[in-house]
């Protein structure tokens, strides 16, 4: 009799077009194939539940509960909110999946779970008969640490509390979980260095890329106008670390490169433009695109990517992805953090605006021949997810 594994995501893992998305869905594809699965999530886009079907057909059950709308959500974490609490915990509770977890446990239905971000953790605080995985993914609490270090006025305090309070969970949530997993060594390590008591129970399971999927030899149309170099940029476009990259690249980058490369363009692509970003299509040579129906075409005819980010956890997908489509990427050290390849070899590792644009410039100058097959190469090697998802075979219960 197959053993059965609870899923549980804070947000619905498909379709898989973003970075948390991206992961939850390979992870529990493959877990598919060794458990009977039941998903319970959050539904924060009603157009996600058009998919349900997809995941019923890999899954026992699906308990997917929306959320409502963001004023509801934000509600109903101010009325959870208490002394050493993160807000995130109470945004991401409701009372309908925890009652189902609830029944399900008292039933003994599972015979293993694995928790996708430290925000559900509490779900299954009390469940100690219970093989608990939790993937972390990233270390959450530094994110807005980071945030409070970039921010003035009131909002500065806000993420202060976030980051000391969501620090305190992930610790206690380590403590009480079998496995908690993160998404590279240099993460998880980061996360000892705060956490070192739970060092026999830390592991690490890499991103991974769909090489099938983003396969630069596939013939697809060109988005680009004729006669242009196009520079991109890919992600959900409201968060915030991909909003400060494309602000800071199209304000200081972008002139230096087309002071010298006046055909030079930059593509912002992904959904949900968050005001500053949709104010960059007024400059010179920028082109914000809001969602599109499929990114791999803007990356198969571009002539670089970019990924300027100063605040980056884990490893970036949209990196992996550019790599992947054999296209020469660009990326500071924040967004190379976890990636395995060469700086210089596989891609460029750039810092500060001069340095960015100088990287940028030779390639389009075609003084890196051969970094977009090379790129391809690194993933191949290192970040197919059948490497990455075979190391999170040992780390579950057979």
């Amino acid at each position: 009799m197959s053993r059965r594994l609870l899923f549980l995501a804070h947000r619905m893992p498909y379709p898989p077009d973003k970075g948390e998305k991206i992961r939850a869905w390979h992870i529990l594809e493959h877990l598919t194939k060794r458990y009977v699965v039941d998903l319970g999530c959050l539904v924060d886009d009603p157009r996600d539940l058009d998919h349900i079907p997809v995941l019923a057909r890999a899954c026992a059950e699906v308990r997917a509960v929306a959320v409502g709308s963001r004023l509801a959500t934000t509600a109903r974490a101010l009325l959870r909110a208490r002394p050493g609490t993160p807000l995130s915990q109470g945004w991401f509770y409701h009372p309908e999946l925890f009652a189902w977890v609830e029944t399900g446990l008292r039933q003994r239905r599972w015979d293993a779970a694995f928790v996708y971000s430290s925000a559900m953790a509490p779900y299954l605080m009390r469940a100690p008969r219970l093989y608990r995985v939790l993937d972390m993914v990233d270390v959450d609490s530094a994110k807005w640490a980071a945030y409070a270090a970039g921010t003035r006025g009131p909002m500065r305090l806000v993420w202060q509390r976030e980051a000391r309070t969501l620090r305190e969970l992930e610790r206690r949530a380590a403590a009480m979980f079998e496995r908690t997993l993160f998404v590279s060594e240099p993460e998880a390590r980061h996360f000892l260095e705060v956490c070192a008591e739970a060092a026999d129970r830390v592991a690490w399971v890499e991103n991974g890329v769909d090489l099938t999927r983003f396969d630069p030899t596939v013939a697809r149309a060109d988005p680009f106008p004729p006669d242009t170099l196009p520079i991109v940029f890919t992600g959900t476009m409201n968060y915030r670390p991909n909003v400060e990259a494309v602000v800071w690249f199209a304000e200081r980058v972008l002139p230096r490169v087309r002071a010298r490369h006046g055909r030079a363009g930059f593509w912002i692509v992904g959904a949900n433009p968050a005001p500053p970003v949709s104010a960059l299509a007024r400059l010179p040579g920028v082109c914000v695109t809001g969602s599109v129906p499929d990114v791999r075409p803007f990356l198969a005819h571009a002539a670089a990517a970019v990924a300027p980010l100063f605040i980056a956890r884990g490893i970036q997908n949209k990196v992996l992805e550019a790599m992947a489509m054999a296209l020469p990427v660009i990326a500071s050290p924040q967004a190379f953090e976890g990636v395995r390849a060469t700086p210089g070899q596989d891609l460029l590792v750039a810092e500060g605006a001069e340095q960015t644009a100088e990287a940028v410039c030779a390639v389009l100058e075609g003084r890196h021949r051969g970094l977009g097959p090379r790129a391809r190469e690194a993933v191949r090697r290192g970040h197919d997810w059948s490497v990455t998802l075979a190391r999170l075979d040992t780390l579950l219960p057979v």
